[in-house]
């Protein structure tokens, strides 16, 4: 601090005398006494007194600042001295900033290309070396996701640094650095935040590989043979440098901004780069603290009913009974529901795109099949008689061209653009919705400790999880919206163009039969005429054809009775009519009171067509003696096959031929003896259907190789046949007619 100095000169206002002390007298001299008559000489000395006190104060002055000057010369040289040493420390300050502020620079450029450095020998050289084991670890592309966007920005830094052609000791590199980072600050964040929130995936595939002793040890090997120069014992000293990378960008900055005068002409942007940074990470912790939100609530658990009992404790039934009165509460108006109207109208428009997705996959998958069954029917490969038609031999032609090569490949594309991305899209619905079901349940919850003033630490994890989860679908739940009904319009357009693109190759193939093809001379509208009464002639036919086999489908199945079924028919018969008589369908199995349990084939009597509640879907029947009812829709009319069946040909064998009954009761062993010409064939004369392994089905007018006249017991209503296939079985014998060999089937009347 530098020293006050005194002043050169000091003075007094004195009385002036001239040199003989004569002069002009003062005024205490010249006044005249106020009493008039006082004596002058004790004024005289008193005015002798004080000028001499006055003339030694001013002696003693003149002193001091004769002392003070003396003084003065070296407390300057002293001051001098103090400010050359002051501007030579600030100096010397300011050079070790700029040292360190170009250290740091460098530090920060260095880092980056060691860090690029390393992650390429992660994902090249390691992760090649890798896919070489036999077997390649599993899931090993999912260890290096999105990293290859994490190598891509910080390639695209150096680059921008090195474009400029500026050294780090200049003060324009500076600039170009904080321009540079400021540039790709979105795309280091995007990078970067989709990197973070799938490392933890890093994890749980990096410890399934360590389960695994024999593969653990050869990654660990691979590892340090493709990199002895780095002390890596495993993959995730490689795959952990992104997330630390991206918290160091924020300390480089700062160090640099810290070492940086503020005079410096890129401080304030350093200081906005830095700000930046700091930003930046805030955000990506945000983003993947989100990211574990939805992965933790967005899983669908297939649990058994013993596995929700296991999982029940105290707490949990307590969190879900006081859910469950919040929830009650609002219905009956006891307590306000929060409203929340944004996401309320984000959440219906969700649910209406996943109604029409649903919806949508399930006509393509229905219009997959019934192209399937069109594929599946192949008439064209049938050889019909068209000997000297042109036109039947080019519509044969065109339908082949059609199931073999155009609709095949219309197939496929409608499968691999429409049907695969529906089902994805339909997958990717899972998520969403399992949030928002958990944000209802966060809510109530929330409710439950919104009005209290202090909150415990699990009741502000209760908060912080509901404000999360309504964030994170406020956010996502618009993009997830427009990017689906973004992909919906998409595939709707697909589908119009596969179809667009399918006639024009239809047009193209019939085209090129043009000429063979009758009517190909006729003019437009002519032909129009003609094609369209051609379709209403073909669908009046079809329409004839679908009617008679409905007809067919539609008629009574006439299954033969046993023994005891035509003693309760003929007691049924006598007791209600003929007319009453109906037949069991299909098993029936009584659900309420007075309804009985039937068997199939089974005979009853119907009593009433309607139940005692006037209900005609249930009829009253008799079973010959039981009663009850029975579902009108499994009954038929009985109709039997005539009113006097042929009779049964026994089968007998002629005079002379001897044999023996296979799996009859009769141990006799004698020879058996066959006509060496057979003049008579035996053949169905009814349709027949088997009600047990032991039978066997026959169709009208087919031939049946007799195997034995009788059952096991020697009851000759039955006979073991062998019909086409080999099928063996046993037939109702009088359902069998014996015609010559080489004539025809029976006539009518047999029937």
């Amino acid at each position: 601090m530098e020293v006050p100095r005194r002043p050169s000169a000091f003075t007094l206002a004195l009385p002036k005398q001239d040199e003989a002390g004569l002069g002009r007298a003062s005024p205490l001299q010249s006044a005249p006494s106020p009493l008039g008559g006082v004596d002058e000489e004790p004024r005289k000395a008193q005015l002798q007194d004080r000028d001499d006190a006055v003339r030694e104060e001013t002696l003693a002055a003149e002193e001091e600042l004769d002392v003070s000057d003396v003084n003065a010369a070296p407390q300057e040289q002293s001051a001098e001295e103090a400010r050359k040493e002051r501007e030579e420390e600030v100096a010397s300050a300011k050079e070790r900033a700029a040292q360190r502020q170009m250290l740091a620079i460098e530090e920060l450029v260095q880092s980056e290309r060691n860090y690029l450095r390393l992650l390429h020998l992660s994902t090249v050289t390691i992760r090649g070396n890798l896919q070489k084991l036999q077997p390649p670890p599993a899931n090993l592309d999912g260890m290096f996701l999105y990293i290859e966007e994490v190598m891509d920005v910080s390639r695209r830094l150096l680059g921008l640094l090195d474009r400029e052609q500026v050294q780090p000791g200049e003060p324009l590199f500076l600039e170009t650095l904080c321009d540079s980072f400021l540039s790709l600050s979105s795309d280091i964040e995007a990078a970067y935040k989709e990197y973070l929130s799938n490392y933890s995936q890093v994890t749980v595939l990096e410890n399934s590989y360590k389960q695994k002793e024999a593969l653990w040890n050869e990654i660990i090997r691979v590892v340090k043979s493709s990199a002895p120069e780095v002390n890596a014992t495993s993959l995730s000293f490689f795959l952990v440098m992104p997330v630390q990378r991206i918290a160091r960008y924020p300390l480089h900055l700062q160090t640099i901004q810290k070492h940086t005068d503020r005079s410096h002409p890129a401080y304030a942007l350093l200081e906005r780069t830095a700000h930046t940074s700091i930003a930046l990470n805030c955000r990506i912790n945000e983003y993947k603290r989100f990211r574990e939100v939805a992965d933790k609530y967005k899983k669908t658990e297939t649990l058994s009913i013993k596995d929700k009992i296991n999982r029940l404790n105290t707490h949990s039934i307590a969190k879900k009974t006081a859910r469950l009165s919040q929830q009650i509460k609002h219905e009956t108006g006891i307590a306000p529901k929060l409203v929340d109207e944004e996401f309320g109208a984000l959440e219906g428009f969700f649910y209406v795109l996943e109604h029409g997705i649903l919806k949508l996959l399930e006509n393509v998958e229905t219009y997959l099949q019934h192209l399937q069954r069109f594929l599946s029917c192949r008439t064209e490969e049938f050889d019909l008689d068209m000997d000297g038609e042109k036109a039947p031999i080019c519509y044969k032609e065109i339908t082949t061209a059609l199931r073999q090569w155009i609709l095949p490949t219309f197939e496929n594309r409608i499968r691999t653009l429409m049907h695969k991305p529906l089902c994805a899209l339909r997958d990717l619905l899972v998520g969403p919705r399992n949030l928002i079901r958990k944000r209802l349940d966060k809510l109530l919850d929330y409710e439950l400790i919104e009005a209290k003033s202090s909150l415990s630490y699990e009741e502000q994890a209760v908060a912080n999880t509901y404000k999360t989860m309504n964030t994170l679908l406020l956010n996502e739940l618009p993009r997830f919206n427009g990017l689906a009904l973004q992909m919906i319009w998409s595939m709707l357009g697909t589908f119009s163009c596969l179809h667009r693109d399918l006639a024009s190759d239809t047009e193209q193939l019939f085209q090129s039969f043009a000429q063979q093809l009758p009517h190909s001379s006729l003019s437009s509208g002519v032909f129009w005429e003609w094609a369209e009464s051609a379709v209403l002639e073909g669908a009046a036919r079809l329409e004839t054809l679908c009617r008679g086999v409905e007809n067919t489908l539609n008629a009574p199945v006439v299954q033969p009775l046993s023994p005891s079924s035509q003693r309760r028919l003929k007691l049924l018969m006598d007791k209600h009519g003929s007319g009453k008589i109906y037949q069991v369908m299909e098993t029936v199995v009584g659900g309420r009171d007075l309804d009985l349990n039937l068997a199939r084939g089974e005979l009853v009597a119907i009593i009433s067509e309607v139940d005692t509640r006037g209900d005609k879907r249930r009829w009253l029947v008799d079973a010959g003696g039981r009663r009850g009812y029975a579902p009108s829709s499994k009954l038929i009319r009985y109709h039997q096959p005539t009113e006097d069946p042929p009779p049964s040909p026994h089968l007998m064998l002629p005079d002379g031929v001897t044999g023996i009954r296979r799996h009859s009761y009769t141990p006799e062993n004698r020879p058996l003896t066959v006509m060496s010409q057979p003049c008579f064939q035996v053949l169905a004369a009814y349709n027949f259907a088997a009600r047990g392994n032991h039978e066997v089905s026959i169709r009208a007018g087919e031939p049946v190789r007799v195997l034995e006249p009788h059952d096991k017991r020697g009851n000759p209503e039955w006979s073991l046949v062998e019909a086409a296939g080999g099928k063996r079985g046993y037939v109702p014998s009088n359902y069998l007619t014996m015609t010559p060999l080489g004539a025809g089937w029976p006539s009518s009347s047999h029937r």
